[in-house]
């Protein structure tokens, strides 16, 4: 039988080979955890290798992310389909192993980690959802949902600023099945990290609530799996403080900020391997090594024995049962389509002038009806956001069950627990914040588009219509930062009946997330037929046209699409030829067909004029340059909305004028 020491090395071995077959990477975070790894993998983690998406597996996530030759040898090793030729390919082209552990290249990997302190902040939202799911589904003596989130996290992780967003609320809301394990290696790129990072980390963590387990040494297996059995018989999520030496292994430079983030050379790495005992070449792994690491027999019997509970379940909670396996299936539920279609010709039949984030509310209202699976939230904005309905109901540490979480004032740490609830299934994430506070969850929501999961956030509050607050609170530039991130769909809805198909798209789309951009003032609800209802979801129609060939076409978003149709009104009434084309969705649109984009923006039409309150160089796209644009250049002001609206040329007036300019 193989030593655990052994074991270890086999994963501290890969580490080094594969950072130094792609003579890149960073060696010394695998070499330091490897035996905080082997007594976590081997004793505690409830897996499948032959079944990755078992529904009740533990989940493991690396938040030190560039430490992941670490993850790509514990899969590997474990009997998860990831060769020893996957490891020899580590960080080249369009391997499962990338350079940073992405979602969806290898089987195992839970998240994309990387942006540091995203990863352990996708744990909290992964345990939030697993005592949320347990909560409303567990019955006595059935306890379907019930596993542990595991989160390794370095000095990085804890020094950025999300890490004390997402702890912090984690410790409020009572995360036991959460179990956090640093790194304190005391090493960082720059060298040693005490000239910057002096916190006491304990402290920190016990003032958030957390159980915290202090000075473990984390090359001592027997400490290690002590800890581990502390933790989990805690209520409190636990942090494990575990004392490693970076690069472990390395007899030149372990210890150091040299084995950091470069390879360690041939010639340490001979050294590593006659200071380690491990007298195997690169990517060389002995039978009986694999042997015990490989956990595909275990990980099936663990599955067959939950499915052996599962079945139990279904025979007494026949319906939750079903409920439970629709919504960690991520399946809509019977008659989506056919309700959703009627509530949106309800509201185009029952006209409403009304502020599009009160649209939002309502379209909440009746889409949450038949979405069980809604976790909605607010970044402490819920009375502007108007992020709460009717069956909104308070998640707290004592009573789990509840479908909104309120985030506090935290924008970035809410939107990556989004990612974590999307990432472990069962529910549909909606937050929100005002839109010009998108920037400091941006990353977050980049991620959510690289890993092409689900994470839907309001934004609200859209433009210099937020008025007096001034240009501290009014977003410029943002919707068009949101339109380029690639895999971001965006919306910015005219009225309520924009807004519910806006919602619905949303609520479908299962590959990327969506920013839903909504108003503070109201807005005059637009005259449609069915046919103009269903382009809609097209992200560009035409709303207006003209009895002839237009001769100009107004393209508007949101609050400015009232301000195009009249303008048109008055345009038309001087014998101009005028289509107001009404774009909620630039990225909708562009995915259409060449024939119906040519249908609603003849090519031959040049005279364009684009008018939204927003940042004016997006618009060119769609404008060309010999189009015109009526957005913004600079920032707000502080002022009544309708006062800025006219000075920033948001007026028939101008809107006229410069239409009679172009075509003169």
């Amino acid at each position: 039988m193989s030593s655990r020491k052994e074991l270890a090395n086999a994963i501290r071995a890969l580490s080094m080979d594969g950072v130094q077959q792609a003579n890149s990477g960073h060696p010394g975070a695998p070499m330091g955890m490897a035996d905080i790894a082997e007594v976590l993998w081997r004793d505690h983690l409830n897996h499948n290798p032959t079944n990755p998406e078992w529904f009740d597996r533990d989940r493991f996530i690396l938040s030190n992310g560039h430490g992941s030759m670490l993850i790509y040898s514990l899969l590997h090793l474990s009997g998860y389909e990831l060769s020893i030729d996957d490891l020899k390919n580590f960080r080249q082209l369009h391997s499962k192993t990338p350079g940073h552990p992405e979602y969806g290249y290898a089987p195992g990997i839970e998240t994309t980690t990387g942006p540091l302190g995203q990863g352990i902040t996708n744990a909290v939202g992964m345990a939030l959802a697993e005592k949320s799911l347990a909560a409303q589904f567990n019955k006595e003596g059935h306890d379907i949902v019930d596993h542990y989130t595991y989160a390794f996290m370095g000095d990085g992780c804890l020094m950025e600023g999300i890490s004390h967003e997402a702890c912090s609320l984690a410790g409020t809301l009572g995360l036991g099945k959460l179990i956090a394990f640093w790194d304190d290696n005391g090493i960082s790129i720059d060298g040693h990290v005490e000239g910057w990072f002096s916190d006491d980390t304990p402290k920190r963590f016990e003032a958030y609530g957390w159980h915290v387990i202090p000075a473990v040494d984390g090359h001592d297996p027997e400490a290690i799996n002590a800890a581990i059995v502390a933790a989990k018989a805690d209520p409190r999520p636990t942090i494990i403080c575990t004392k490693t030496i970076i690069g472990f292994g390395s007899p030149n430079k372990a210890g150091s900020h040299d084995c950091h983030g470069a390879p360690l050379g041939q010639d340490e790495i001979k050294a590593a391997r006659e200071f380690l005992g491990w007298e195997h070449g690169p990517f060389e792994i002995p039978a009986d090594v694999y042997g015990e690491w490989d956990a595909k027999e275990s990980g099936k019997a663990k599955e067959a024995a939950w499915d052996e509970k599962f079945a139990a379940y279904a025979a007494a909670y026949p319906e939750l049962a079903s409920e439970y396996k629709r919504r960690m299936s991520g399946e809509l539920p019977a008659q989506w389509e056919e309700k959703t279609a009627q509530i949106i010709a309800d509201l185009q039949a029952n006209p409403a002038n009304i502020a599009s984030r009160k649209a939002s509310q309502n379209a909440l209202e009746a889409f949450g009806q038949m979405l069980p699976e809604f976790m909605g939230g607010s970044a402490d904005l819920a009375p502007s956001n108007l992020t709460m309905w009717s069956g909104s109901k308070s998640l707290s540490a004592d009573d789990a069950s509840g479908n909104y979480i309120h985030y506090g004032v935290r924008e970035f740490g809410m939107t990556a627990i989004m990612n974590g609830l999307a990432l472990h299934g069962g529910y549909v994430p909606y937050g929100a914040t005002f839109l010009m506070f998108m920037e400091y969850a941006r990353n977050a929501m980049r991620m959510a588009a690289l890993m092409k999961i689900q994470n839907i956030q309001v934004y609200t509050h859209d433009s210099i219509g937020l008025g007096e607050d001034g240009p501290t609170h009014q977003p410029v530039e943002q919707m068009a930062s949101l339109r380029v991130t690639p895999n971001m769909s965006t919306w910015r809805p005219c009225d309520q009946v924009e807004s519910a198909v806006a919602w619905k798209l949303a609520i479908e789309r299962k590959d990327g997330p969506t920013a839903l951009i909504f108003s503070r003032q109201n807005l005059a609800q637009q005259d449609r037929d069915a046919a103009q209802v269903a382009d809609i979801a097209k992200g560009a129609y035409i709303l207006k046209d003209c009895a002839a060939k237009p001769e100009l076409i107004l393209i508007a978003t949101g609050s400015e699409v009232e301000l195009a149709v009249n303008a048109a009104d008055k345009l038309t009434a001087e014998g101009k030829q005028v289509r107001v084309v009404s774009m909620p969705s630039t990225d909708a649109f562009d995915k259409q067909d060449a024939a119906y984009r040519e249908s609603v923006l003849p090519s031959d039409v040049t005279a364009r004029i684009a008018i939204e309150a927003g940042i004016a160089d997006y618009w060119y796209k769609y404008v060309g340059f010999d189009g015109r644009i009526i957005g913004m250049t600079t920032f707000g002001e502080s002022a009544p909305a309708g006062q800025l609206f006219e000075m920033f040329g948001f007026t028939v007036e101008n809107v006229v004028n410069t239409a009679n300019d172009l075509l003169a």
